[in-house]
């Protein structure tokens, strides 16, 4: 996905506000990007799918529960 001329990742699917602001400071630690959580979803700096996808499986996510663009 391009916003404002940048490429982002973005992880929708979240219904509790502490695990989704926890799982994105995971997230840009791991990854090493900069990126924002709000209103149910984690914007990522950059093309991380591939990333990101890994790093919820790991978590114990399931692919369908939540949705990376």
């Amino acid at each position: 996905m391009i916003k404002r001329g940048k490429r982002v990742t973005q992880i929708k699917g979240f219904t509790d506000q502490n695990q989704m602001e926890s799982i994105a400071h995971e997230l840009k630690k791991t990854i090493g990007t900069g990126g924002t959580a709000k209103n149910g979803i984690i914007v990522l700096q950059g093309d991380h799918r591939s990333k990101v996808t890994e790093f919820l499986l790991s978590k114990g996510f399931s692919e369908e529960a939540i949705e990376v663009i």
